[in-house]
């Protein structure tokens, strides 16, 4: 229903910043809510941040105060900036999509994008 296209990710030092995008094609209804999960190695995925067709974010506590949700609904783009940025958020990030609210932490009935890299080193 909806194709995903991440781009931004890329390799950075402990404390430095990335901004990752995400590309929305191809989807006739409005998503009622897009968000950025992780895959870090050895653990399962996990949401890191979501965002509703309002404008309202959540992130998980592991990366309050330094990750940013946005989106530009004109541009059917999103975007996750990411500061302070730690070896532990090393992993691929994927751009999620859902039609049905609330938003959800859960994986299941989602779209995904086919991820970007994202590497952090100490």
């Amino acid at each position: 229903q909806v194709q995903l296209v991440e781009s931004g990710g890329g390799s950075v030092q402990a404390g430095g910043s990335l901004r990752l995008s995400c590309a929305a094609y191809g989807y006739a209804n409005s998503i009622a809510c897009m968000a950025w999960f992780r895959h870090i190695l050895g653990k399962e995925l996990e949401g890191v941040a979501m965002i509703d067709s309002d404008g309202s974010p959540a992130y998980t506590d592991g990366v309050k105060g330094r990750f940013t949700i946005s989106q530009d609904n004109a541009k059917n783009t999103l975007y996750l900036q990411m500061n302070s940025l730690k070896p532990e958020d090393t992993a691929m990030y994927y751009c999620v999509a859902d039609f049905h609210l609330p938003c959800s932490w859960s994986t299941e009935g989602k779209y995904w994008g086919p991820g970007t890299q994202v590497a952090v080193s100490s």
